[in-house]
């Protein structure tokens, strides 16, 4: 177990709020704020009701900076708890463990802003409807946004005010049909549904029209991985390929295979410890918020096999099996499930002359990050030329973006230059300076596990396990290595004994400190069957499939809309509270349940004949298809899905 997490803040009184029996990490990290945080449930909406006081709830996770720096400077400050205990019931909510309530709030925050991110700050009435939010506030004035003092201020005098209470009151009703309208997909038809053919062509079009062809990636920064994008490019390249579409093929392969390649040479890949970060905050990939979270590498590693597959590049498989590597290595529990991420923040190697407080204050990076000075005097003077130019490093540090001065004289390393490259540059062949490179980066990976490591949420969620389940089976049907199938089978036998109910046939989402809690969700069905179904295609026996095939139909029964075609994200008795029960179909960093059901079903259907199966399946993609808001660029995993089917 990481109890890094239970330390509370040593500024504050060791008084413990309404969070101190949970078990989310996250929760536990504001257990000892001066705020009231009360976890989302009945006594705080009771309490909200009874005292016709606003909601104020707060959502974000355990390894995200930016809810680290407002918890540091806000929610510790007690002064502006009090303001906040005053006047609102205060809520804390774990996105990983809630997704549902995420996905409401920040979709009202979106229609407000035109964006959203953690922490996620809502406003609401006693009932739950939102009527204002954003995402990080500071504490004084920064950065041209408004301070959470004064926000706090200004809804606190709106709400009690008889002439803007109305208005107020009213927001949160007009705001709360647009999320109801957002996520409620499928249920408003058009009369005219596009093809599947000129689905995929639509989506190819706009990919092609935001391709970065300097850097790789879509749009401009933050640029995140996306992985459902790049499998459905690579999908559709080998379906022109064989519709004999030659240019549009190697238009989708060469877009996928750039952005591939770049993201696996820049500072968001780990390129000492293997594994990505979260996402890169330039456009070139090479300053990232470094985070690691176990759904991306967990996709990613079925992306760079996929592109391996279809490429042969060799260059492909190395980095889907360092990436498996790392997650074997750093995110598996001794029970065999996958914790969720590592933070981005760690307490540096400080100089002798810091003061106590500063030497634990935790830095962005700082885990992963170099001095000149240090890489010679580990290195050597010989290697330290040849592995700075191969890595980009500069004796003045190499971030040129670097708003918040995290990096100042310090090097995120990036394969700038190609070991040919490196070799050209120093008169030595290929071979010498790769293994110069290989035994340097073995030096640094040495002296990087004697730094205190970040945070680890070691919380174990089903869905995300279902990811990398997937993702091992993948990488040892591609890879051969038997470590890979051994892990899978391990996770599954963990998630099926210790996070399911054998005799109720309840599924659970997580579990942590020897506890299961929160009823399974879309996602945790969806994600797990697809790794028993992976299973059972690796050889591992039937018992796999007969499991996907319960799972499933439990799935369908409590998930998919049977009127409508397509999947909600709760089921029908989950939680009474929420101001709507969510069909939201759309592929994100995650894809959705519904696609990955899409593609599960259709593989059960093929394997055992049920044509129940396939049905479902076909009632679905056609309600996609035909959705009032259909974009296809809204569904890049399930247009991956249809054009495998397609092919």
């Amino acid at each position: 177990m990481n109890t890094e997490e239970t330390k509370p803040n040593d500024c504050i009184k060791k008084i413990p709020n309404h969070l101190i029996n949970e078990k989310s990490p996250y929760l536990i990290q504001h257990a000892y704020n001066p705020v009231e945080w009360y976890p989302w449930g009945e006594e705080a909406f009771a309490r909200a009701e009874k005292e016709n006081k606003p909601v104020l709830l707060s959502i974000g996770y355990s390894t995200c900076h930016w809810c680290h720096v407002m918890e540091n400077e806000s929610f510790t400050d007690p002064a502006i708890a009090a303001l906040m205990n005053k006047n609102f019931v205060c809520i804390k909510v774990d996105r990983e463990e809630r997704p549902d309530i995420d996905r409401l709030y920040v979709t009202a925050v979106t229609a407000l802003s035109g964006s959203a991110g953690w922490p996620l700050n809502m406003f609401l009435t006693p009932k739950l409807k939102p009527f204002f939010g954003g995402t990080y506030f500071p504490a004084k004035a920064a950065f041209g946004i408004s301070t959470w003092p004064d926000l706090l201020n200004k809804i606190a005098v709106a709400w009690k005010d008889p002439l803007t209470y109305g208005k107020i009151t009213g927001s949160a009703d007009a705001l709360t049909d647009i999320v109801q309208k957002n996520l409620s997909f499928g249920r408003i038809i058009t009369a005219s549904k596009q093809s599947r053919q000129e689905s995929f062509e639509k989506a190819f079009k706009y990919y092609v029209s935001v391709f970065d062809g300097k850097s790789g990636g879509f749009g401009k920064a933050p640029k995140f991985p996306s992985p459902s994008i790049l499998n459905f490019l690579l999908a559709y390249s080998m379906s022109e390929k064989k519709a004999g579409n030659t240019a549009s093929s190697k238009k989708a392969l060469q877009m996928a295979a750039f952005t591939l390649e770049s993201m696996a040479r820049g500072g968001i890949y780990d390129q000492i410890g293997g594994g990505f970060h979260r996402y890169s905050t330039d456009e070139k990939w090479h300053i990232p918020h470094f985070e690691k979270m176990l759904y991306d590498n967990a996709q990613l590693i079925t992306t760079y096999l996929e592109a391996y597959q279809v490429t042969a590049d060799d260059y492909f498989a190395k980095i889907a099996g360092e990436t498996a590597d790392y997650v074997l290595r750093d995110m598996r529990s001794p029970q065999g499930g996958f914790y969720s991420a590592e933070d981005a923040d760690s307490i540096p190697d400080q100089p002798a002359q810091r003061s106590p407080e500063e030497a634990e204050e935790k830095i962005e990076g700082a885990f992963f990050v170099w001095r000149m000075e240090e890489l010679k005097n580990i290195l050597g003077d010989e290697a330290v030329g040849i592995v700075a130019f191969h890595f980009g490093v500069l004796p003045e540090g190499n971030a040129k973006y670097d708003p918040h001065g995290y990096f100042a004289g310090k090097n995120i390393l990036y394969a700038g230059k190609s070991v040919d490259e490196t070799a050209v540059k120093f008169n030595l062949s290929k071979e010498k300076t790769s293994r110069i490179i290989n035994e340097a980066k073995i030096k640094l990976f040495y002296t990087r596990t004697k730094r205190k490591k970040p945070h680890l949420d070691d919380k174990i969620l089903t869905s995300w396990n279902g990811l990398m389940i997937s993702a091992l089976c993948k990488a040892y049907r591609v890879l051969g290595d038997e470590k890979y199938l051994a892990a899978a089978k391990t996770a599954a036998e963990f998630i099926l004994s210790d996070l399911y109910d054998e005799k109720t046939g309840k599924l659970f989402r997580r579990w942590r400190d020897g506890e299961k809690n929160i009823p399974g969700m879309g996602s945790d069905y969806a994600f797990l069957v697809s790794g028993l179904i992976a299973l059972y295609e690796a050889g591992s026996g039937q018992k796999w499939l007969e499991k996907a095939v319960l799972l499933s139909e439990e799935h369908l029964r409590l998930f998919y809309d049977a009127e409508y075609g397509g999947f909600y994200m709760t089921n029908p008795d989950h939680d009474k509270n929420l101001i709507m029960r969510i069909k939201d179909d759309a592929d994100g960093v995650i894809p959705s349940p519904g696609s990955v059901a899409i593609r599960n079903i259709l593989c059960l259907s093929g394997i055992t004949g049920r044509i129940d199966f396939a049905g479902v399946a076909e009632k679905t993609i056609e309600s996609v298809l035909s959705g009032e808001n259909f974009h296809p660029a809204s569904f890049p995993h399930m247009m991956a899905v249809l054009c495998d089917i397609e092919a």
